[in-house]
């Protein structure tokens, strides 16, 4: 879930037909959906998020997975991550999805939430995805930063040895120094960590999950 830092959100609007539109364009960029929004955001770079793990990048891309030895339709999250980082994920594009833009006077971000996470996590406590999405209750989304709240964050991901870093469900960053520390701190394997999706269970729709450092 997003931390406690980055809630409430103000504005919330939803991208229509998302998935279906990915599989017409192939792929589009975060910074390329950005550009068309009339909306005064600026993006120096951009953090991945994906539960707990924050991995920063200079921008992400959305790109449709046909679905060939999977064997149902899927699309993937790429990061342009900093120095020698991999970091993406592919979802099961089968589980609704819908994409929402998030706003606050200083931040902003791009979420992606199924009707399966919904139904299962937020939908006793939400009337509506719109309403959890307001609360900052999402699992996976893509920060917008500019300024120095950009520098704060590439100067923390440069300083370290690690892939990503982790968020406490307070806010507070956890920074580990490399990429076995990070893995200690998960409880995984690079390997156990992509083939499971990090540990994600089937509702929220996680395929593979790669989070490394070369």
């Amino acid at each position: 879930m997003s931390s406690r830092e980055e809630r409430p959100w103000t504005d919330v609007s939803r991208f229509q037909t998302f998935v279906d539109h990915l599989e017409d364009e192939g792929a589009f960029s975060v910074r390329s959906i950005v550009d068309q929004l009339e909306a005064d955001i600026d993006v120096d770079g951009i953090v991945y998020h994906d539960r707990g793990i924050r991995a920063p990048g200079y921008d992400a891309t959305f790109v449709h997975e046909p679905a060939g030895a999977r064997g149902r339709p899927a699309f993937s999250v790429e990061v342009d991550t900093i120095g020698p980082r991999n970091t993406w994920a592919v979802f099961d594009a089968q589980l609704g999805w819908d994409l929402y833009l998030l706003q606050t006077d200083d931040v902003a971000a791009l979420a992606w939430v199924s009707d399966e996470e919904y139904k299962s996590e937020e939908g006793d406590l939400f009337e509506s995805k719109h309403d959890a999405l307001a609360a900052g209750r999402f699992s996976f989304g893509v920060f917008l930063y500019s300024g120095s709240d950009w520098d704060e964050r590439l100067e923390r991901i440069q300083s370290t040895d690690a892939p990503a870093y982790l968020k406490r469900d307070d806010g507070t960053p956890v920074i580990p120094q490399s990429q076995s520390e990070l893995y200690d701190y998960i409880g995984s394997t690079p390997t156990e960590f992509r083939t499971t999706g990090g540990g994600a269970p089937d509702y929220l729709g996680v395929l593979e999950l790669e989070v490394t450092i070369d």
